[in-house]
This record gives structure tokens, C-alpha cells and sequence, in this order.
């Protein structure tokens, strides 16, 4: 039975299912999330300058989000588990505003797209740099986690802020 409701992981009687991707053509997918961690100076400046008693943050959350992307599906009950084909981690620290900014870019070739593992590897690479350094700064903020960007599919190409 197919669904009349916008929200695709509920069917008509309201009970949640995962959708039915099985007739959807493979097309490459791409989706690019972003979201930052806004910490002391002080804090900032130990990850910078490589000093974190716990080793490298950014290297070690890299790997985390990599990790995340590949699980999404095991966390988020109704995701697709996906075969990716890239997954990057980017950091941009901002000595100004005195947080890292982290970019995931996700993609595969499939029926279904990456939204939601981009979405996952933000979330635990900044999860990952406020653990390693929560002994010394417990006032970090997650903030501002989004897509910013999802191309591919059926429906098209969407861009964060774009008209």
C-alpha cells in the first residue's frame, strides 16, 4: 500500500516501515553536512597546538565520523544500510569565534541517499573532540548541525539557503 502522507517511513495506517527502495534506479548520491563546537580559547588552542593528553582530537574524530557514516544504519532504525563509496571529515578551526567547524561529504552509488550518514559523521566527530577534551573544557556546544548539501536521485539536487 503506498503512503499518502509527506513523511515517507510512515504508511497509511500511521505505523512506521522502512521504505521500499528496491525499484529506485542507482545513481550516484552526494550529501554534505556541516555543524560546529564552540569551546573556550584555551581549549581550542590544546587541539591546535597538539597537546590533548588523549592524543590527536582531530585526527581520532576523523576517524569516528568515517566509523559513524559506515554505521548510520545499525543507529537510525529505519535507514538503509549503504554501501559508501567516499566518506571525508573536514576541520576548519576559527581562533576568532574559538570553535572547529566539521564538514562530512558522503556518497555512494545506490537507490537511496546519504543525508543521513553525512548527518551521523558531523555528529560524532564533534561528540568525539568534546569527549577527548571534556576534562578541560565541560562548557562546549554542538551547534548548527545541517545538510548543506544532497544531490542525486529523483528529486534532485537541494542546497542549504538556496532559492
Amino acid at each position: 500500500m503506498t503512503s499518502s502522507s509527506p513523511l515517507t517511513h510512515f504508511d497509511d495506517q500511521g505505523q512506521a516501515h522502512m521504505v521500499d527502495v528496491g525499484a529506485k534506479t542507482a545513481t550516484h548520491r552526494i550529501a554534505i553536512a556541516q555543524g560546529r563546537i564552540v569551546m573556550n580559547p584555551a581549549t581550542l588552542s590544546i587541539i591546535l597546538q597538539g597537546t590533548a593528553k588523549k592524543g590527536d582530537v582531530l585526527g581520532i574524530a576523523r576517524v569516528a565520523g568515517i566509523m559513524a557514516a559506515k554505521k548510520t544504519s545499525d543507529l537510525i532504525p529505519l535507514c538503509h544500510p549503504l554501501a559508501l563509496t567516499r566518506v571525508a571529515i573536514d576541520f576548519t578551526p576559527d581562533e576568532e569565534s574559538s570553535c572547529i567547524a566539521c564538514s562530512a561529504t558522503v556518497e555512494t552509488i545506490g537507490p537511496t541517499g546519504v543525508e543521513m550518514e553525512a548527518l551521523t559523521a558531523v555528529q560524532i566527530s564533534l561528540l568525539t573532540i568534546y569527549d577527548m577534551c571534556k576534562a578541560a573544557d565541560r562548557s562546549m556546544i554542538i551547534t548548527d548541525v545541517h545538510v548543506l548539501e544532497k544531490h542525486g536521485g529523483k528529486s534532485g539536487s537541494f542546497v542549504h539557503g538556496a532559492l
